[in-house]
């Protein structure tokens, strides 16, 4: 089937609808945005089936996000206190799908807790993983440390520390493109669902990457980041609701040039 999607939906600092009744609600805190450049082209066969990388300028992005979950809870029900509130460090990459949705495809989620670990991975198969991890802070420095259990490759691990800037008072281009994110893509039985999310517009800060050790991003199936990152980011989070998911309505043959990220680009040129 030929992918002719829509245009992508714009890139927007607010969602283009609201979560009303909630599959789940949490809140993301303390969170620190890394994320390097790479072409389209490497990342597409990571990709679900269905969706291509997302490009600004040619450009797609993979992110190293690390941040606390905050009391995760079903439907309308209040969050789980204690199994619901962990640590958390995720490499993710940018999709858009055939009706023109913008997402994010999580290619690993470390966790600091194995019941919700397990819970996620039996029911919306994502790729969750145990790990030992720590958030610290002091003064306006946060460091973010990970070392995996389990399933594997076990030792895996993260140690972020970034220093907290001045509040981003308007975001650039890329800056809305990398965390004005309003739905997930996951591939499910052979299937690709959308999962949308709303939340309130994001506070953000600019931040100093201070130390940056990590191997997360290759045990995902990526080349190891080189140089410094393309974007660092601070915020000390939102409320987020979660919707009831959908199958996604084209399927992208691999191997094809749209499954490269063709006809993407800002300037519809192929990749």
């Amino acid at each position: 089937m030929p992918f002719t999607p829509d245009v992508p939906e714009p890139v927007a600092a607010d969602p283009s609808s609201h979560v009303g009744r909630p599959l789940l609600t949490q809140s993301w805190l303390d969170l620190a945005f890394l994320h390097w450049a790479v072409e389209p082209e490497r990342v597409a066969p990571l990709l679900p089936a269905g969706t291509v990388p997302d490009t600004l300028d040619g450009v797609t992005y993979v992110g190293l996000i690390a941040f606390r979950m905050h009391q995760v809870g079903w439907l309308r029900l209040p969050g789980v206190p204690y199994l619901g509130s962990f640590h958390e460090t995720n490499v993710r990459l940018y999709s858009v799908d055939g009706d023109g949705r913008r997402g994010v495809v999580f290619r690993s989620l470390d966790a600091s807790r194995l019941i919700p670990v397990t819970v996620a991975r039996a029911v919306f198969r994502l790729p969750y993983l145990w790990s030992w991890m720590t958030v610290r802070r002091r003064g306006d420095i946060l460091t973010y440390s990970s070392s995996r259990r389990w399933p594997g490759p076990r030792g895996a691990h993260s140690r972020i520390v970034v220093r907290v800037g001045e509040p981003v008072a308007e975001p650039t281009e890329l800056e809305h493109f990398l965390t004005a994110r309003w739905g997930l893509h996951n591939a499910v039985a052979g299937r690709t669902l959308y999962l949308p999310n709303s939340h309130p517009r994001w506070p953000l800060y600019r931040a100093d990457l201070i130390e940056c050790d990590e191997s997360l991003v290759a045990a995902a199936g990526l080349s190891r980041p080189t140089g410094e990152p393309a974007s660092v980011l601070y915020s000390p989070g939102v409320p987020v609701r979660f919707g009831l998911p959908s199958l996604i309505s084209a399927a992208i043959p691999p191997g094809t040039p749209e499954a490269r990220g063709a006809g993407l680009s800002n300037d519809g040129k192929p990749q």
